[in-house]
């Protein structure tokens, strides 16, 4: 299967069986996703969704969130990995989104990464779900699950050699609900220690099924 081939098995697919796929992240408006996909570093999107409705109570709006020091928030966010630094991540941000942003959430990748905790990832996801922008955000399971799979070879080595294969092979309209097919994927499949291949929809055209699981069967 050539990797055209793979692309258009994979997205017909999702489009057949996750057509509204969507964060699992809860939020009602920019803030609110920016501050939860600061939090969701290297923790689950569970969690985060445990913790942010106390936050948001206490700090409804940047404005009330810049005006917070760091022993008033850490309380609401020692839960969360790495506390510390995303306490100072937050205040920082919101600082920086009032004095440089009038008070507004920039919605470029190009401004976003220059709010304090805020790196191209992030910026991905905030601005293709807020503003479906054609972006790609590459955590975790979009990178093992677009390699794995074969949307993009093994010498694409880092998070931003994935994203731009992946945007440049996968139809602009369909990249912001892309991100998610892989993220939900990855969370739920194709998991990292032992892939569910058994259960995979994608598995025909899956590079690690037919090379590791089919070559690996006893009829073979």
């Amino acid at each position: 299967m050539t990797r055209a081939e793979r692309y258009r098995f994979v997205i017909g697919y999702f489009q057949q069986h996750l057509p509204d796929a969507e964060t699992e992240l809860a939020f009602n408006d920019p803030y609110q996703l920016l501050v939860a996909v600061i939090l969701s570093a290297q923790c689950t999107d569970k969690r985060v969704n445990m913790t942010t409705p106390a936050i948001f109570e206490k700090y409804p709006d940047v404005a009330s969130l810049g005006k917070a020091s760091f022993d008033e928030l850490f309380p609401f966010i020692k839960s969360i990995s790495y506390p510390s630094n995303k306490t100072k991540h937050l205040l920082g941000m919101a600082k920086k989104v009032l004095h440089d942003f009038q008070g507004k959430i920039p919605m470029t990748v190009n401004e976003l990464v220059q709010l304090p905790g805020v790196g191209r990832k992030t910026a991905n996801v905030v601005t293709s779900v807020i503003d479906r922008q054609p972006n790609m955000a590459v955590d975790t399971h979009v990178f093992r699950v677009s390699r794995r799979i074969g949307l993009v070879p093994q010498s694409a080595s880092t998070p931003f050699a994935v994203e731009k294969e992946l945007v440049r092979n996968i139809p602009q309209a369909l990249i912001h609900k892309a991100h998610h097919w892989l993220i939900l994927h990855g969370r739920y499949t194709c998991v990292a220690r032992k892939p569910k291949c058994s259960e995979c929809g994608v598995r025909e055209a899956c590079r690690y099924f037919d090379k590791i699981v089919r070559d690996s069967s006893p009829a073979r």
